[in-house]
């Protein structure tokens, strides 16, 4: 049987006819370059069509200074109540559609999918402000609009994050990631710009130009982007070892294996993936505490995204209170705070090799960095920006490295078996389990914030608080790998016995208090021995290298078991 053609593999269009055109094809490093670029613009597209809602609030719902008529029904005494109801709608509906879409991302073509969530969400973000052209005033049309645009807008974070994850290796994924992750922040900075510029010519333009911007995005993801390696010609490593897969891709080099090579990777590719399912996902070692953690992560982060402004404008700053304009411009140092905060925590965990421990320690780090910003951010502007600018490098770090590396890491876990594979399924729920938490978040404000911004902050604290303990568990088993590879390398005698007593570790751990055995003691105390025995025979047999790389394979599945 003939391999299918390059149309039926999933190859972009955009791609076959650039290699028509230039006669030669890209290498891996500018397919790379072009994955992130294209996934930087995309997600960078979503959130900019997140921004309309809040920079027309003041414009359908006018204060009490403010003589401007209002757009009904937001111009009422309830107004801001159904706005917050949008808000919310939004939300949830975004929360719940990530489960969803994750599995749908790891079942079908991520190129298709992630076209798809982007054509929809622009047409329902052009239809919100269609009701200005067509003078709508019911409730529900743009509460509808919302919830429809919120399930397509689900569709973005588990997309970008499984194609990042398909084409990078996990050694360099949290810099990359961390870097990458800055999208979120120009999203933002280029949605509100887009909104405001095209405001006086009535608030409908302020959502139909991002709506027509993430259309536009859709069809450059659609003509493209390579959502697998092997969808343009580069064979892959799977199975068990998949966290090398990225970093042993192979461009086919001669003609009759390159037909070879693309027929049969992609046998391996889009069109003929498997995926698992939820509860398979869930069950995935660090997928639940994670996800936990990010709930609260995204608590924090969204509760200064929607409030920053509006607290500025509520709170003396240098003996002064600042204009809504000016607050918005100053919370903008939030988000530049938090681009640099992304890529910290995502430097110090490929350099540590230790998502859990850095990701915790920004969080404990956050809880001193609100309070402070609490005390002396009134004092003067420099010293609220400066402050602001730390905590949002903190809050934001460990949202970022979660979403981002911690999820790729989980989708392409050892203990997925052959070529299945999660990256979208796992992103869905770690991610749709934090945007819970990100609605939560401002609205306990909300009510909250009517008491005093103390207790506010007391919220935001308690809940960094929680992110940083959810993850002690994993912190723990990263400190006990780490001191297990030490006592390894340094009983490890190349001249001598290639054995290793792993009791003896088990002990030293306990004594240091890295890690504390409860469970499955019998049964990794049996391993240990068998695992002498194995080397023993190996030994006896004279096959010191096989003993060696059994020994050290057997060693591996014991410290999983004792974690």
């Amino acid at each position: 049987m003939s391999p299918p053609t390059a149309a039926m593999r999933g190859t972009p269009p955009g791609i076959l006819l650039l290699r028509t055109l230039r006669g030669q094809d890209w290498n891996l490093r500018t397919y790379r370059y072009v994955v992130l670029l294209i996934t930087f613009l995309a997600y960078a597209c979503y959130h900019a069509t997140r921004k309309p809602t809040g920079i027309v609030k003041s414009v359908l719902c006018p204060d009490a200074h403010n003589k401007a008529q209002g757009w009904s029904p937001f111009n009422g005494p309830d107004g801001p109540s159904k706005l917050g109801e949008i808000d919310l709608a939004f939300l949830a509906c975004y929360s719940l559609g990530m489960y969803v879409a994750g599995h749908l991302g790891d079942t079908l073509d991520l190129r298709l999918f992630l076209t798809t969530g982007m054509m929809g969400s622009g047409i329902f973000v052009a239809l919100f402000g269609m009701g200005f052209f067509w003078n709508v005033h019911e409730f529900w049309f743009y509460l509808s609009m919302q919830m429809v645009a919120g399930l397509f807008q689900a569709t973005g974070w588990p997309s970008v994050v499984a194609v990042i994850g398909n084409w990078f290796g996990k050694r360099k994924r949290g810099l990359i990631m961390g870097i990458w992750n800055a999208h979120t922040s120009v999203g933002n900075i280029s949605g509100s710009l887009l909104a405001a510029s095209v405001l006086d010519h009535g608030w409908g333009w302020s959502f139909m130009v991002p709506g027509g911007l993430i259309i536009f995005g859709g069809l450059v993801v659609y003509f493209f982007l390579a959502a697998y390696p092997e969808d343009v010609g580069f064979a892959t490593i799977h199975g068990v070892g998949s966290d090398l897969m990225p970093e042993t891709l192979v461009p086919v080099e001669d003609e009759e294996a390159a037909d070879e090579g693309r027929g049969g990777a992609q046998r391996q590719g889009s069109m003929y993936r498997t995926s698992i399912g939820l509860v398979e996902a869930c069950m995935i070692p660090g997928v639940i505490p994670f996800a936990l953690c990010l709930f609260f992560a995204k608590l924090v982060a969204y509760t200064f995204l929607y409030w920053l402004p509006f607290y500025l404008t509520q709170t003396e700053i240098g003996g002064v209170y600042i204009s809504v304009k000016a607050a918005g411009n100053i919370s903008t140092m939030f988000d530049v705070g938090g681009i640099f905060g992304g890529i910290l925590a995502g430097y110090l965990s490929d350099k540590l090799e230790a998502r859990a421990t850095t990701a915790a320690s920004f969080m404990y780090a956050s809880i001193p960095a609100m309070f402070l910003y609490r005390c002396y951010g009134s004092v003067s502007m420099p010293i609220n920006i400066v402050l602001m600018a730390v905590t949002g490098l903190l809050v934001n770090g460990p949202y970022a490295l979660i979403t981002t590396a911690v999820s790729a890491d989980l989708g392409t876990h050892s203990s997925l078996r052959g070529d299945s594979r999660a990256l979208a399924t796992v992103t869905a729920i770690i991610d749709g389990t934090g945007s819970v938490g990100a609605a939560l978040g401002p609205l306990l404000t909300g009510f909250l914030s009517t008491r005093g911004w103390d207790e506010v902050f007391l919220m935001l604290s308690i809940g960094a608080f929680i992110a940083g303990i959810l993850l002690t568990r994993l912190v723990i088993a990263e400190f006990a790998e780490k001191r297990g590879q030490n006592l390894y390398r340094e009983q490890q005698n190349p001249g001598g016995n290639i054995g290793l007593n792993f009791l003896d570790i088990t002990e030293t751990l306990a004594y240091d208090h890295v890690l504390i055995i409860e469970h499955f003691g019998y049964l990794t105390s049996a391993f240990g021995e068998s695992i002498s025995q194995v080397n023993h025979f190996y030994k006896s047999k004279g096959d010191g290298d096989n003993g060696s790389d059994t020994v050290e394979g057997l060693m591996n599945i014991q410290i999983y078991l004792r974690l």
